[in-house]
């Protein structure tokens, strides 16, 4: 049996491609079909890189829409819908999965996948399309214009700007506790009011310390 341990002998686009589901179906009215996953697999014995592109990319939040997939691994690819209306009932989008050995550049292969959004699952099995109709809507879908899709970062994923107004606040505050005259000083400008108790100038260095951390951190 022939080993496909190495892909430079394939010829661009002949690459097998593995997915699961080969439809994706969302129903407006259950919330939970809003967000699926598309397993891609990888049996071969050499890495490769996948880019998710979609005829209607607007319309989809993809996570992680490039990547790359260990020899004889899987990666399971985030597709949330995030434009629900009934003006998109019944229009069959398609997305391709395109992978490519990770020293090359070129196509090795691909795989189109549907995916429609219905108002509601009742309604599917109620009213089944025909098999003829089926057929030839798929037809008229096959020279779709295809579009990179960009990834999606969840909220989990997003990086801190730095540190909070209140943390900067709380900071400069305490310089200023540490800089005012210590009790018993009698050569100073300030008010004795001012003048502040050592207890007090540690528990302001402390918090400092802490704040500091939390800085060092963001």
């Amino acid at each position: 049996m022939q080993s496909l341990s190495s892909a430079p002998e394939l010829v661009e686009g002949s690459l097998p491609v593995f997915v699961f589901p080969t439809e994706l179906v969302f129903y407006a009215d259950e919330q939970s079909s809003h967000k699926q996953v598309l397993t891609l697999y990888n049996p071969y014995e050499f890495a490769l890189k996948f880019k998710v592109l979609c005829t209607a990319p607007n319309k989809y939040a993809v996570v992680d829409a490039t990547g790359a997939v260990k020899p004889q691994c899987c990666v399971d690819i985030v597709i949330r819908h995030r434009d629900v209306r009934a003006c998109h009932y019944g229009v069959i989008d398609k997305f391709r999965l395109q992978v490519s050995e990770q020293s090359h550049r070129k196509a090795l292969g691909c795989k189109e996948v549907m995916a429609t959004l219905l108002p509601s699952a009742s309604q599917e099995s109620s009213s089944p399309r025909p098999q003829e109709e089926e057929r030839k809507m798929k037809e008229r879908l096959t020279e779709s214009t295809f579009f990179e899709q960009a990834s999606f970062q969840p909220e989990s994923r997003m990086v801190s700007g730095g540190p909070s107004a209140l943390t900067i606040l709380l900071g400069v505050v305490c310089v200023i506790v540490l800089m005012l005259p210590t009790l018993g000083e009698l050569e100073s400008v300030v008010p004795v009011y001012l003048h502040l108790s050592v207890n007090k100038k540690l528990v302001a260095a402390y918090v400092l310390g802490l704040l500091t951390m939390v800085i060092l951190r963001t």
